[in-house]
Formats: structure tokens, C-alpha cells, sequence
């Protein structure tokens, strides 16, 4: 069953004028709707505008019924971790550069807005993947994927992979992607690993560079618990998420990788399609000339 939004937030995070001009666009929409308005606070300059109020992440994580995220993909992934994770809906406006989790264009804001706001959208649901250091008990999350590296000077590491207590393999490489389908069009992408349906349910583990002729990148369950032991301990490794956070890792360290309970719900306009999202964003089909 659909949400009929009654209370929408606007988040972004920069106060760049072009942001806060389509922040502004976004609000004559919705207050056009009699809608409630709530404001991040990088947008307290459209703090007066009718039907707005600046509040904070918390205000909007318990009043919100959906969150409409400005930018490109890097606030989407930040939007995810602060309110997505907690169960508020997210649309994404596209001011970035692939943006494959933000759909709507800025000259389509009104017509799109629209039609979300009037129950006609589409959603589909993605996981997190979160990760934990030896015993501790705090985890760390990431929507596109987590990643183990070396610090500034490329480096071998060797580190041993165990998937639901089974052993798969020593390797060395670079590093590690594991990555979620909503991952598989970011970082990994660059590498060569394979772009996923977000439909299927998998996590993709890649090594990167690895010192090998034979290595591939390995698809398995969504439910699997994926275990990885440091095994060297020269260099300055790092554990990062999105590319937002990194944990330093030392000889012995061994890290816990499994999806969420939580998803996020992203919120779609009901034109959206996977495939041609990949055809316009990575250039698939160029120059092909349709014959009817």
C-alpha cells in the first residue's frame, strides 16, 4: 500500500545557492499542496517560507513521512545513514554527476513532485551492509560498500576470507570491496566487478589488484556472514565505509561483514527504470540508431 506524505523534508548538505534555489523550487511545490515543510538545517535561509521549519535530524526523523535529499549520490548516501537507516523514505534530485540513487532532474521537479506527492511513485527497497572490529560491539555502516586499503602508498596486504564460518581463501592484493547491488554501480563498478540488479539479493566481495591470474570477484547470499583476517600487518590499512569513515587495522585484525535488519526505502518517479538509468548514465548503446 502507498503513503499519501502529509509532512516532507528537504535536506541537503551544502548551502550553495544553486542547492538552495532548488530547495526553494521543492518548497512552492509542496506548500502549493498544503503540505508540511521540514528544513535541514544547511537550508536555514528558507527558514520564513510558508509552511517551512528548520529542524533538526532528529525532528525529522520522528515527523517526516519522506525525505527528499539534493544533491548527488554522496547526499544520498549520507541522507541514507542519518534517516534512511531509521525508516524514512528517500527521493533522491540529481545535481551530481552519474547519480544512480537520485532520479529526479532538476527541470523535472514540479511535474515529478507531483506525482510523488499525489501517491503515483514507485519504491523498491535496499540493504545496508555494517561492519564490526574483532569483539567490539559497535558497527559501522555503509550502503554502497565497505572497503579494506591500503593508507596513502599502495600496498600488498594478505588477509584470509571466510564466508558462514567455511574457508575461502588467502589472497594478496590491494585491498577488498564488498559490496552491496546498490554498490555494484559506484566504486566497485571502477574496478571491473560486475553491475547487480538491486533486485537480487547478493553481496559482491572484489579484490583489488590481487597478486593472482586466477581471481574473480564472488557473488554470494545477502544472508551470508563474511569474515576477514588480517594477516600481514605492514602498512597503514585502513577499513572505510563509503568513503566516509575508516578504522585503522593492524596484523591480527579480523572484520565482520553481514547485511542489516534495517533497509532503506528509496522512493522512485513511476518513469524510472534500472537499465535505463545504466543505458543514459554509463553510456551504454551510444550511437546505436533504433531502426523503428
Amino acid at each position: 500500500m502507498k503513503i499519501k506524505f502529509k509532512t516532507i523534508a528537504i535536506a541537503a548538505n551544502s548551502k550553495n545557492k544553486k542547492i538552495v534555489d532548488i530547495a526553494r523550487q521543492c518548497c512552492e511545490v509542496l506548500s502549493n499542496q498544503s503540505l508540511n515543510i521540514l528544513l535541514s538545517e544547511k537550508l536555514v535561509s528558507l527558514d520564513k517560507f510558508k509552511g517551512s521549519k528548520v529542524s533538526t535530524d532528529l525532528q525529522i526523523s520522528k515527523k517526516a513521512d519522506l525525505l527528499i535529499a539534493i544533491g548527488g549520490d554522496g547526499t544520498m548516501l549520507s541522507c541514507s545513514r542519518r534517516f534512511g537507516f531509521l525508516g524514512l523514505p528517500l527521493l533522491g534530485i540529481n545535481l551530481g554527476n552519474l547519480g544512480f540513487l537520485t532520479d529526479i532532474a532538476p527541470e523535472d521537479i514540479t511535474s515529478s513532485l507531483m506525482e510523488v506527492v499525489n501517491g503515483n511513485y514507485l519504491s523498491d527497497k535496499r540493504f545496508f551492509l555494517q561492519a564490526s572490529l574483532n569483539k567490539s560491539k559497535e558497527t559501522n555502516l555503509a550502503l554502497n560498500e565497505i572497503v579494506i586499503h591500503s593508507g596513502a602508498l599502495a600496498q600488498l596486504m594478505e588477509y584470509e576470507v571466510s564466508i558462514n564460518d567455511n574457508f575461502v581463501y588467502l589472497q594478496k592484493a590491494d585491498g577488498l570491496i564488498i559490496n552491496s547491488p546498490t554498490g555494484s554501480t559506484a566504486y566497485a563498478l571502477s574496478g571491473g566487478g560486475p553491475i547487480i540488479h538491486p533486485s537480487v539479493k547478493a553481496i559482491n566481495l572484489m579484490p583489488m589488484f590481487p597478486h593472482s591470474l586466477s581471481t574473480s570477484p564472488l557473488l554470494v547470499d545477502d544472508a551470508s556472514v563474511i569474515k576477514i583476517k588480517m594477516v600481514n600487518g605492514k602498512g597503514n590499512f585502513k577499513l572505510s565505509f563509503d568513503s566516509h569513515h575508516s578504522l585503522t587495522l593492524k596484523k591480527g585484525d579480523y572484520i565482520t561483514v553481514k547485511k542489516t535488519e534495517s533497509v532503506l526505502t528509496l522512493i522512485h518517479p513511476q518513469d524510472n527504470d534500472f537499465f535505463s538509468s545504466c543505458r543514459n548514465k554509463l553510456g551504454w548503446s551510444s550511437g546505436f540508431i533504433k531502426s523503428h
